[in-house]
């Protein structure tokens, strides 16, 4: 990859890279133990849909991952080295890699610990348990989640790919999301743990996205039922940032408090159109 401006700054055991994104090969041998982040959860937010690195050159940077893609096309998958995309009608596809990424936090998983999981009544159960787990072994790092799992029910959302002038993502998503719970599936989570201190890059806590283990169904996950499933853990100490290069980013507000939006964005049911159960 081209990198024109490369900031390093020590963060606990790790390192926080900046560095802009140019659609070439990386330069240098890719750090495995590194959570690659391209842009901003806040420049989304904003409705900065523009695609700053193609799926080919996110594949060098990991082999799992989550975010979305150009235009705000649906909910990204990245699993196994396989890049999926959950469309508006929550049905998943095989992404090419001339496909560009506004969005995205992926790295090489590499398994750590792991734990069963049973009887998960909701999500917020399920954080509350993985937040124990990761507070034993240092909640200021980041963690992939792996979760191959036997649902009760797992709603999932994705939406529509937006046109030029861009709307916010909220409003993005209330225009066009659609909402669907599926009942007695088989699947795997993949989750993003960010650390407090990342509220002005990303959103502190877990974000979930889904893909049902036949690959035909899936999204970003509103809430869910786990009957029996496997929580793996990548724990990952190092931070990379791939900032766009364009002048409309650089001409974002990026110093406004955006949680609000973001806390809707993630988190809201009704948002838009519900698909049925």
């Amino acid at each position: 990859m081209n990198i024109k401006k490369n900031l390093a700054t020590s963060v606990l055991a790790g390192t926080i890279f900046l560095s802009g994104v140019a659609n070439a090969a990386p330069a240098v041998p890719v750090e495995r133990e590194t959570v690659n982040q391209i842009a901003l959860l806040q420049s989304l937010t904003l409705g900065y849909f523009d695609g700053s690195i193609t799926v080919g050159e996110l594949k060098n940077l990991g082999n799992i991952g989550i975010g979305t893609f150009d235009g705000l096309d649906g909910e990204m998958i990245l699993l196994d080295g396989v890049m999926y995309r959950a469309d508006s009608d929550l049905k998943i596809n095989v992404v090419d890699d001339k496909v560009t990424v506004p969005f995205s936090n992926v790295t090489f998983f590499e398994k750590d610990f792991s734990v069963k999981l049973k009887n998960i009544s909701d999500k917020n159960l399920l954080e509350d348990i993985l937040n124990k787990l990761i507070k034993k072994r240092g909640e200021n790092t980041f963690y992939f989640v792996k979760i191959p799992a036997v649902l009760n029910e797992i709603l999932v959302r994705s939406e529509s790919k937006q046109q030029k002038p861009y709307p916010t993502l909220v409003q993005a998503l209330q225009a066009t999301q659609k909402e669907k719970t599926f009942q007695n599936i088989s699947g795997t989570i993949v989750g993003l743990y960010c650390p407090d201190y990342m509220s002005g890059l990303n959103t502190a806590g877990w974000h979930f996205h889904f893909i049902s283990g036949d690959k035909t169904v899936g999204g970003h996950v509103l809430e869910l039922n786990i009957k029996l499933a496997t929580a793996e853990f990548d724990k990952t100490d190092n931070f990379n940032l791939k900032i766009p290069k364009k002048k409309s980013f650089q001409n974002l507000n990026l110093a406004q408090d955006l949680s609000s939006d973001i806390h809707k964005a993630e988190k809201d049911t009704g948002l838009g159109d519900k698909g049925g159960k």
